[in-house]
């Protein structure tokens, strides 16, 4: 790909350098540089927008890509193959007035020094244009409009063959900002009276008590109560976990796989007194849990060591209650991070339902005889969720299953799923496990 430093604040190539930064280099998109370096807040709207979007939809818009043009771009020219997405994006699902969204992609190809393909992504785009309603019509006829790889699409229509379109759905669906009030800190009146002089609409939730919603979404950095430690972004899905924990003063509880720490943060704040550790094995994600302690005003024992080598860091004490929040695939949180579609394989699921395996026998002896294990993921696949959990309590003589005993999500016969959308809420699942003699 050229180099883009130049344009780094034209808003349609950095959406293009993000949009190499997940596919070439496998970054999160929310950790592209490209996208934190544009100062005007504009042109930074349009670059998130327009790389979320092209994830969002990217086997589609390859499909129509092909479809449009008269022969494949070169391998070597990713960057004009990804100005072709970018463009069908704009006109397929973006606002942008339909000439800029052709003049301005096309105009990239020159200022990324390839004026060659500036007719090139004319002709393109203004066929689609032309031809838009018989191209998504033979789109749909094709299946390609569900937007997933086939891995993905085939797995979740076995595990969830009567919701298996609703699921997809969602997943290209943008998702809403949810945030969690501090209960500890905030002012919860002046609060409000600040989201609102700031222009943003505020609601709650039925099912997690300490969640808002915020709409327009914006970055933290322009909402107020942040700074102060009065919210903290997070779904109320992932606060479902503290109300099923319940939490106590005095209670020694072990957060593993912690980072970057919001339930932690959520615990120490509707419980003072707990003994919590929270865990991670690595010293950037636990710095991650150290920053947001710190700027909510909380305090826990914050361990970096791998949960599995029990040995290097449990003192021997054991826990009365444990969270084990577990790597997995996040197919859960699609809508929220769209490239995990694309940077996830069927044989990284295997990969991690084994490690999630490993986590659930290490940590099982650590928890005292009465105590309580939660198992949460934000997948939707049951071989992470509800196979893992029947496989453990197989194995397990001294295991039950004591809920969840709730009424949201759908009811397993070993655990709870929440669907992505359902309540406004991410995909999640937990199974709640208590310790016998």
């Amino acid at each position: 790909m050229a180099k883009l430093t130049k344009n780094a604040q034209n808003p349609r190539i950095a959406a293009l350098k993000a949009l190499s930064e997940v596919l070439d280099e496998h970054k999160n998109l929310g950790d592209s540089e490209a996208l934190a370096g544009i100062q005007d807040g504009r042109d930074g709207a349009l670059a998130r927008n327009l790389a979320y979007g092209v994830l969002r939809w990217l086997s589609a818009l390859e499909w129509l890509a092909a479809k449009l043009l008269a022969r494949p771009v070169k391998k070597r020219e990713t960057d004009v193959q990804r100005l072709v997405l970018l463009g069908l994006q704009q006109l397929w699902h973006d606002h942008t007035a339909n000439h800029a969204a052709v003049n301005e992609t096309a105009e990239c190809a020159r200022s990324l020094g390839k004026p060659w393909a500036v007719g090139l992504l004319n002709a393109v785009l203004r066929r689609f244009l032309r031809e838009r309603e018989a191209l998504l019509e033979a789109m749909q006829k094709a299946g390609k409009h569900f937007a997933h790889p086939d891995w993905l699409l085939g797995e979740i229509q076995r595990d969830w063959p009567q919701k298996w379109r609703e699921i997809l759905d969602e997943n290209n669906r943008q998702a809403p900002l949810w945030m969690r009030i501090n209960r500890q800190k905030a002012d919860e009146a002046r609060l409000q009276e600040l989201l609102t002089d700031a222009g943003f609409e505020v609601a709650g939730h039925g099912l997690a008590r300490d969640a808002i919603s915020i709409s327009p979404a914006a970055s933290v950095s322009r909402i107020p109560g942040f700074e102060q430690g009065w919210l903290s972004v997070q779904d109320p899905a992932a606060q479902l976990a503290r109300d099923l924990l319940e939490p106590r003063s005095g209670d020694r509880i072990l957060d593993a796989c912690a980072a970057p720490g919001g339930k932690t943060a959520h615990l120490l704040e509707s419980c003072p007194g707990l003994d919590l550790t929270a865990l991670d094995r690595q010293p950037q994600r636990s710095g991650q849990i150290e920053q947001n302690l710190e700027r909510l005003g909380l305090q826990a024992t914050n361990l970096t060591a791998d949960a599995l080598d029990t040995g290097s860091w449990w003192n021997g004490i054991k826990f009365n209650k444990i969270l084990l929040d577990a790597p997995c695939s996040a197919t859960g949180v699609i809508r929220r991070h769209p490239e995990i579609k694309w940077l996830r394989s069927s044989a990284q699921v295997d990969t991690v339902v084994q490690l999630q395996a490993g986590l659930l026998n290490a940590l099982w002896p650590l928890l005292e005889t009465g105590g309580t294990l939660v198992y949460a993921t934000c997948s939707i696949l049951k071989r992470e969720n509800s196979q893992q959990v029947e496989r453990f309590l197989a194995q397990h003589a001294d295991a039950a299953l004591a809920g969840p005993d709730v009424e949201w999500g759908a009811a397993g016969p070993f655990g709870r799923q929440i669907m992505p959308g359902e309540a406004g809420m991410d995909g999640f699942f937990y199974a709640v496990l208590r310790k016998s003699d």
